[in-house]
């Protein structure tokens, strides 16, 4: 069975939240300021959220209306063009703040999935 474009996208949201929590844990906010590849290692999985953001379907972001859906979409610009500005202390609350609850629907989004795929 293909999956859909929002499964996928799904998928990929919830990998790379895996991915920046693993690069930053057992770090603390200073270590992790001061160990640039972890910074690029983390911004690289927010820049693939923020695109595969775009990709989910307008009635799971309905569903879902508490998660800021164009600052996520959005945030992949600003890491990829305005790098320089880009703080490591902005990545760093990005993981610790916004990422816990966009994990949590995700993983709520495909489990509802799998609980309404044919046997």
């Amino acid at each position: 069975m293909r999956s859909d474009v929002s499964t996928v996208a799904l998928s990929d949201i919830q990998h790379h939240i895996e991915l920046a929590i693993a690069f930053s844990r057992g770090l603390t906010e200073t270590e992790f300021k001061n160990d640039l590849r972890t910074v690029y290692a983390v911004t690289r999985c927010l820049e693939i959220i923020s695109e595969a953001s775009r990709r989910v379907s307008d009635d799971i972001k309905n569903r879902h209306s508490s998660i800021p859906w164009k600052q996520i979409a959005g945030s992949g610009n600003v890491y990829r063009h305005d790098y320089e500005d880009v703080a490591a202390q902005m990545i760093w609350e990005t993981v610790h703040r916004a990422l816990p609850a966009l994990k949590a629907m995700v993983a709520e989004e495909l489990a509802r999935r799998d609980e309404q795929r044919p046997q």
